[in-house]
Order: C-alpha cells, then structure tokens, then sequence
C-alpha cells in the first residue's frame, strides 16, 4: 500500500488539518445513478412519478395537480404545490415541458416557476423563439437576473434543471450572507454562483425578510399545463463531515 499521507506538511488555511494529513476523514461513499439525470443513492425522491403523497397545496390542503405516465401537470386554478421535505443547501435535480401546442406568447406562454425555500423563483417558461423581457425568460432568476444564454428545447420536449443552492443565513432578523444559485439547463451554466438580492417578485425588488434556515421547494400553478417529473433533492454539507 502507497504512503497515506504527511505528518510534516503546512496546515491549511482555516482548517484542523494539514495538506495530505492522513488523519483527515475519508469522504462518505455515495453510490451515482446508473443515468446522468437519475438519483444518486443518497438522494431525497421528490417525484418519482407515482403520486404527490409528498407534496401539499401551498396554504394547506392536498395538491390538485394531475399525475399520469409518470409525470404531473398543473392543473389551472387549483394553486401552487410545494414539498413537505423542507431543504437549506441543497442540489436539486427536476425535469419540465411545456405544452407542445403553442398557445400565447411572451409570459403568457408555457409559464411556470421553480420557488427555492418558497421565495426565490427560477422562471420555467416556453422561451423558444418567444420573446419576452431578459429577466423573466426561461431559466432567469425571476426579475434579478436573465439567463446567460437561452439553452431551451422546443415547447413539448422534456428539459432539465439543476440547481445548487446556498439558503441565506440570518441573525435574528438581520442578514448575514445572502442566497446563491447555480443554474444548469440542459445541461448548460446559465447562472454561476450568483448572489440574490432577496426574494423575487413580479415589476418590484423585495428585501430579505428573515426566515426559517429551511423551506419547500414550491412549482407554481400560473395557468398553463406545464409538466413535472424526476424531481430529487441532495441536502449539501460541509467538507469532512464523514
């Protein structure tokens, strides 16, 4: 067997251990999906296509969204759905299509939205070739920041999303380091580490308000038949915590 480590190397910068030190824990062993886009074994099923026994009606209540050939659908008027599971740091891993029949244009086209801990939206939206404004496109960190490209498939084929998210960390009701989101669409960087300016919304800018160090995961019902499915989440720790 090869030498294990070092015992007479620097220590490195904020940490207990020094480079190479053979003291220092391996990491955990997770076991990746036999597919890209697939659950690793120490994933969180969110949707795996069966039923939405884990997910509830925003505000309380069962979901009324529909669930058929292994994906939901929203179905108008019945609200947004959110997750039971509630996540801080975290990797998320969801695939989506909107309708095949093109019906409607800008944002009233194939809309939908992918809310982090319940308030900070990642726009789902048919965005082939339908103009609309950069920061409420496919994929854009709603009213903060568009896309770095538009990477969308046409309306009808499935897309993926995934995100790692860093949950803000309050003090009380004081800020103390901001949300980040990473964004892959199909398989493209459209957002790189980005730092939130609190809690999207629609034609305003909202301050962080302090809340819980954990939230849902929220789709949103916004009138068009926008289809869910291989929906996962990773809670994200820290490093040599075994």
């Amino acid at each position: 067997m090869g030498k294990l480590g070092y015992d007479d190397t620097p220590l490195i910068r904020d940490s207990t251990y020094c480079v190479h030190d053979p003291k220092r824990p391996a990491p955990r062993v997770v076991a990746p999906a036999d597919a890209v886009g697939q659950a690793p074994a120490d994933a969180v099923v969110l949707f795996d296509g069966s039923d939405l026994s884990g997910w509830s009606k925003v505000g309380g209540g069962d979901p009324g969204w529909k669930v058929e050939d292994g994906y939901m659908e929203v179905v108008p008027g019945t609200g947004d759905i959110q997750t039971n599971a509630h996540f801080g740091d975290v990797q998320y891993h969801l695939e989506f299509a909107c309708p095949a029949e093109i019906k409607g244009e800008s944002q009233g086209r194939g809309n939908s939205g992918v809310f982090l801990m319940g308030h900070y939206e990642v726009q789902v939206l048919d965005g082939y070739e339908n103009p609309t404004y950069a920061d409420g496109i496919t994929a854009s960190v709603y009213g903060e920041y568009p896309p770095l490209v538009n990477a969308c498939r046409p309306p009808g084929q499935w897309q993926t999303y995934d995100i790692l998210w860093t949950a803000p960390r309050f003090n009380g009701v004081d800020l103390v380091i901001p949300a980040y989101a990473t964004v892959i669409h199909n398989g493209v960087v459209v957002h790189n580490h980005v730092e939130l300016h609190g809690p999207t919304g629609h034609c305003n800018v909202y301050p962080y308000i302090a809340h819980a160090p954990k939230g849902p995961l929220r789709l949103q019902d916004h009138g068009d038949l926008v289809r869910f499915r291989n929906i996962w989440a990773r809670p994200i720790g820290g490093y040599d915590e075994g």
